[in-house]
């Protein structure tokens, strides 16, 4: 097989995170529009990442947060995001680098990306893991989450204690 000098897949993957960028700086600027909401996932401890001790204890290895109607102060820049986010009813500001974001997922359209972390955010990152994160291609798409929010094909995390809830719930009628 011929060595890629050219590296596709790099390319491919920073021009998704460009799309994933666009998104945030739309929405940064305009709000949301219809019932757009955006799930993302990324690694707590990958170079850049600012989270408040409490939310990085809470989440030693990856977090995901969701921006639907409680956020505020959404910024974005060349390499990051910044956004206020209310956790337990205490204000945080995060600040997360698009290197270190494995998904992003908007369910109101059912679209979404998987990355694989910049060498190094997953550097980063697999010196605080016990095992480094899972290869995976520079990009592919999520599968939807069903009515109860458990993604096809993905199995349940035995004893992470998480209790399904539906965001229909939470929504403005």
């Amino acid at each position: 097989m011929a060595t890629d000098h050219i590296r596709y897949d790099v390319l491919a993957r920073d021009a998704l995170r460009g799309v994933l960028r666009r998104v945030l700086s739309d929405a940064a600027a305009h709000g949301l529009p219809g019932e757009h909401h955006f799930f993302i996932t990324f690694l707590s401890k990958a170079e850049g990442v600012r989270l408040s001790p409490r939310l990085l204890a809470q989440y030693p290895d990856e977090m995901t947060v969701i921006l639907q109607h409680q956020f505020w102060d959404l910024a974005v820049f060349e390499d990051r995001f910044e956004v206020g986010l209310s956790f337990g009813g205490i204000p945080e500001r995060l600040s997360i680098p698009f290197d270190a974001i494995k998904s992003f997922f908007d369910p109101s359209v059912n679209f979404g990306l998987q990355f694989e972390p910049s060498e190094l955010a997953a550097e980063t990152a697999a010196k605080n893991l016990p095992t480094g994160p899972a290869s995976l291609p520079a990009a592919t798409p999520v599968p939807a989450p069903d009515p109860t929010g458990e993604v096809p094909g993905q199995p349940a995390k035995p004893g992470d204690g998480a209790e399904v809830v539906r965001l229909d719930r939470f929504r403005k009628k």
